[in-house]
């Protein structure tokens, strides 16, 4: 972690800090993925999985987000990563792949998974690689 995200920014993974009315806001009307998601949705997503927010040390202003689906044990799913336009440049979504990476590592969660169209460099620092096999990964995609 950098000195200024260290000295400046707080990544937690308590459930009481989070701001789902912030985060419905950046993932429904600016994140390619969710674009649309209903409050509901977004509500029952974040009840579901492991989250972590990003905050300014100084405000506690909420400035990131990114929610894992997993069963904390096996396996773990990446998901609705974003960093506030603001707060982007400083490394945050780095730091936060990583916070993210070594919770799990903890935990002794071995596969984590994740899908991005333009994310490719920020994932690739924390250690994350294209499937060396995406032909035996399969998806039940419904509309």
């Amino acid at each position: 972690m950098t000195d200024l995200i260290a000295q400046e920014y707080d990544i937690s993974t308590d459930p009481a800090r989070l701001d789902p009315a912030r985060i419905h806001h950046w993932l429904s009307t600016d994140a390619y993925w969710a674009l649309g998601r209903s409050r509901a949705t977004q509500d029952e997503a974040i009840a579901a999985s492991l989250n972590f927010g990003v905050y300014e040390r100084s405000s506690g202003t909420q400035v990131g987000y990114a929610r894992v689906v997993t069963d904390q044990v096996t396996f773990a799913w990446l998901c609705d990563v974003y960093i506030e336009p603001a707060a982007r440049g400083h490394g945050l979504g780095v730091r936060l792949a990583e916070a993210v990476r070594d919770h799990l590592a903890l935990a002794g969660v071995r596969r984590i998974l994740l899908a991005t169209s333009d994310a490719h460099g920020v994932y690739g620092k924390v250690g994350f690689l294209p499937l060396e096999e995406p032909g035996h990964w399969m998806a039940l995609i419904r509309s």
